[in-house]
């Protein structure tokens, strides 16, 4: 059974980075460019979501089926056209406009990127829900992720899901900026 992984830093109140924030402000303004983001987040802690995934349950004694077992699973969101991608978000507030219930672990951009490839998901999708999407995919993916070394322990032995897009994010993004999501049709 995998266990928690300590955190990056005990002291983490959650917030998202100033120098992140303020960098994806500026590439949603169109006063930056990807490079920016990217060399906020190349030191950046992010949070990668956990959630509950019930794997067995049971009749009570009431009648009721309840929850017997559950697994904590780490979510891929499947684009349109069938590709994944592993989520992050720069912050808890990001974590949960997304989804509530998702317990977040401290990992560094570059864990994420790597911790992406490994499970062969085309893009890390930073920050969903808003306020800024930002996507991380490609050679830029592969060469994030070849910078870490051995460090992915923070994110091993945890189940992987399937998540699909949902809610208003995904249809307010600019096209320009949602490439990795684009949809034909619409």
């Amino acid at each position: 059974m995998p266990s928690i992984p300590r955190p990056l830093d005990p002291h983490d109140d959650g917030g998202a980075a100033p120098g992140v924030a303020a960098a994806l402000a500026s590439y949603q303004e169109g006063t930056s460019d990807a490079a920016a983001v990217l060399n906020a987040l190349s030191g950046a802690r992010l949070l990668v979501p956990v959630v509950a995934l019930l794997t067995e349950t049971e009749v009570g004694e009431h009648g009721l089926r309840q929850e017997k077992e559950s697994e904590m699973a780490l979510p891929k969101l499947v684009g349109a056209d069938g590709r994944q991608a592993v989520l992050a978000f720069t912050g808890t507030e990001s974590l949960t406009r997304w989804r509530p219930d998702a317990r977040p672990i401290q990992a560094t951009a570059l864990q994420v990127c790597r911790a992406a490839v490994q499970e062969q998901a085309a893009a890390v999708v930073v920050d969903v829900a808003g306020p800024v999407q930002f996507v991380i995919e490609g050679a830029v993916l592969e060469a994030l992720a070849a910078v870490e070394s051995g460090t992915m322990d923070r994110l091993t032995g945890v189940t992987v899901a399937r998540v699909r897009p949902t809610g208003p994010a995904d249809r307010t993004e600019p096209a320009r900026r949602r490439r990795w999501f684009s949809r034909k049709g619409r």
